[in-house]
């Protein structure tokens, strides 16, 4: 097993949770900030810092083991096991749902910029929130309840990669039309910079996205391997950097705030006044 320094571990988990705090503290104070694209930020936030919640807990637990303090197949430590199970995959379904909002949110933006806060009210956004979450909430108790039957995990595994394709299409198709699009708005008055801006949004998701895959990806293959070729050498070399893929999820919740704050010229300055109370 490639172990990781406990010290490490924890630093990065702290990191990405007050981080996705100082987000959710930010658009709530800033009220330029309720819009719904700020509130799909939210949302993947908090999907952030259960991932890194879900790894610390995991951690503590299993030092408690090593120091006896817990046994490995007891009931209660069989409840504490499904409840973390259930968190994981309610951060891996939130930021999945949460990184589709934001990016059909972007599609809007570019394509119906006229309509867009006709099409995306504040109501609307929130509905949709809540939508994703108590999906996300019902089925990751389901699949946690059930995680032993293969028709449970078959599921799980393949809504990752079909949800990353549906969004890699999406913006396949915002890139591809948003050049002739922005040709039949260039007379409209302030159109280049709206354009420029919401440009800029589909960029700041395609970066989401792409550090979301290298942070996630690694892992639900180790969820794959376990479960189909646990005694296969090969898979038990992969999944022997178990450690270290949990803490790329960790990783994922430390960089995401970052980019917002880089790419969002709104949150640098909700910070700086933070800062300087």
């Amino acid at each position: 097993q490639v172990v990781v320094p406990e010290e490490v571990f924890f630093t990065v988990a702290a990191a990405g949770i007050l981080e996705n705090l100082l987000i959710l503290i930010a658009v709530v104070r800033n009220k330029n900030l309720h819009l719904p694209m700020y509130f799909f930020i939210c949302s993947l936030a908090i999907s952030d810092m259960l991932g890194s919640l879900y790894k610390t807990l995991e951690n503590i637990f299993i030092i408690l083991c090593k120091m006896g303090y817990l046994t490995r197949h007891g009931d209660f430590e069989k409840k504490l096991d499904d409840a973390m199970d259930s968190m994981f995959i309610l951060s891996l379904l939130g930021s999945i749902f949460s990184l589709l909002a934001i990016a059909a949110d972007r599609y809007i933006t570019i394509f119906y910029a006229l309509r867009y806060h006709n099409i995306m009210t504040l109501r609307r956004a929130l509905v949709i929130l809540a939508i994703i979450w108590m999906f996300c909430a019902g089925s990751s108790i389901a699949i946690a309840l059930f995680s032993y039957e293969a028709a449970t995990v078959i599921p799980f595994t393949i809504l990752f990669p079909l949800m990353m394709f549906f969004i890699l299409c999406l913006y396949v198709h915002m890139f591809i039309l948003a050049r002739s699009h922005a040709k039949k708005i260039a007379s409209l008055p302030t159109s280049t910079v709206q354009q420029r801006t919401n440009m800029r949004g589909a960029i700041t998701l395609t970066i989401f996205l792409g550090v979301f895959l290298c942070c996630w990806a690694p892992f639900v293959l180790h969820i794959l391997l376990a479960r189909f070729c646990p005694h296969n050498p090969y898979c038990a070399c992969y999944m022997s950097i178990f450690h270290v893929n949990g803490t790329l999820i960790m990783c994922n919740a430390v960089i995401d705030p970052m980019i917002f704050a880089f790419r969002s010229p709104e949150l640098r300055s909700t910070f700086k006044k933070m800062f300087h109370c």
